[in-house]
């Protein structure tokens, strides 16, 4: 049985399983693409709920993980060379749980870096940029008079939707009709932007048909269905 005790976050958050991958999330779009991926690719795993309203990701022991305090998070005790391996930001999560289970990525090496170029397009762009239009629409931001910051948001939002639109023109997925880290990373944003975040209206979103699309294929797969819920805040 793996012994993680020299990891300070297991103090905290106790691992049940120490022989599974354990996961410190909580289901926002960021934290999700990993429990999905989790899901999509049938590894055992240990989810850990690392609750905001607590201040749960500012703690010492999470901090001892992830020095940014941003979730999700992972401690895989079966790691490169089967020494465990500790490991934060969701996209270098999605790479690493692609190569160590070889799915979700192209065995071909063309198309394996089209779909790390997506990735980075999601990491860089969509995500960013549409938290920013869910801080001035639905948050603290929703209530300044001033709406050009929010209007910035807004058609930069526009701009990417329109960049996803375009290129899913034929395609079933980003890359090609080949389901992978991609789409993981980059439909849980575009759902939450017109789902909690209340925000399809603002930013016409019924004009992107192709990302509604393969939204809603997305949202159908079972993994994605569970993933969503994972961790369970009860």
């Amino acid at each position: 049985m793996p012994d993680l005790s020299a990891f300070p976050i297991t103090k905290k958050w106790p691992a049940q399983h120490p022989d599974r991958l354990q996961l410190y999330s909580l289901p926002t779009p960021n934290g999700v693409k990993v429990s999905i991926a989790l899901e999509e690719t049938g590894l055992a795993y240990e989810p850990h709920l690392v609750s905001f309203s607590t201040n749960d990701q500012l703690s010492p022991e999470f901090l001892s993980l992830n020095p940014n305090n941003k979730i999700p998070a992972i401690l895989d005790p079966d790691g490169p060379g089967g020494k465990p391996l500790a490991l934060f930001e969701s996209g270098a999560i999605l790479v690493y749980l692609a190569s160590k289970t070889g799915q979700l990525l192209p065995a071909d090496l063309g198309a394996r870096y089209e779909a790390l170029q997506w990735l980075m397009f999601q990491m860089g762009g969509v995500g960013p940029m549409f938290g920013q239009v869910g801080f001035f629409h639905k948050f603290a931001g929703k209530d300044y008079e001033d709406k050009r910051p929010r209007d910035r948001y807004v058609a930069e939002c526009r701009r990417l939707l329109a960049v996803l639109d375009g290129h899913l023109k034929g395609r079933q997925w980003l890359v090609s009709d080949e389901y992978g880290i991609a789409d993981i990373a980059t439909f849980p944003w575009v759902n939450n932007l017109v789902g909690f975040y209340g925000a399809g209206d603002l930013v016409g979103f019924g004009d992107f048909k192709e990302v509604a699309r393969v939204l809603k294929t997305f949202l159908a797969r079972p993994a994605v269905q569970r993933g969503l819920k994972i961790p369970s805040s009860t």
